[in-house]
Formats: C-alpha cells, structure tokens, sequence
C-alpha cells in the first residue's frame, strides 16, 4: 500500500546527522520510499535548502535566504511500508 508520511518541526539540522540518516534510508528502504522532497533549515546556512528525490536518485541545493519568514523544517516521503515513528524519530535526531 502507498502512503505518505509528512514532517514539520521548527529548528536547525545538523547537516553530518541528516547526511548519515538520509544515507541510511536510501541504503535501507531505497526500493520502498518512490518519493521524497521538502524545504530544509541547516544549522549555519542563511538560505533555505530544498531537495527531492525518486526512489535512489537525489538532488538539493540551497535557495533562497529564509529572511524575515521562521525557520523550519518541513519534508514528505511518498512510498510503501513507511513507518511513520521510526521516520518521525530519525529525523528529530538530525536536529542540532
């Protein structure tokens, strides 16, 4: 079954945490998460970083700067047999 899993939280991500979390999940559900894409806030960048994904292939960059707007952090995964906890969980560890 097909289902999708969203996160917002406030704060800044470790970018070393998010890069070995992310790594992670490609190597271990890559097969099973089709999509995934969000606007993400790392700990000492002034602009936004947004990313989006389909199945093993990734693509980010920074945009633009957060500016006056409240930094957050806000991601969706499209795929099967997606644990929300365990996905809910490993992404607040990236938090710095």
């Amino acid at each position: 079954e097909v289902t999708s899993v969203g996160i917002i939280t406030p704060g800044d991500l470790d970018p070393c945490k998010l890069n070995k979390w992310l790594g992670y999940l490609l190597h271990t559900y890559g097969s099973d998460i089709f999509r995934r894409k969000g606007v993400l806030s790392i700990k000492g960048e002034a602009k936004r970083f947004v990313f989006q994904g389909v199945h093993m292939l990734f693509d980010g960059r920074p945009e633009r700067p957060w500016g006056e707007q409240p930094r957050r952090n806000s991601l969706i995964f499209i795929g099967r047999n997606l644990n929300r906890a365990e996905l809910n969980e490993g992404f607040k560890a990236c938090l710095a």
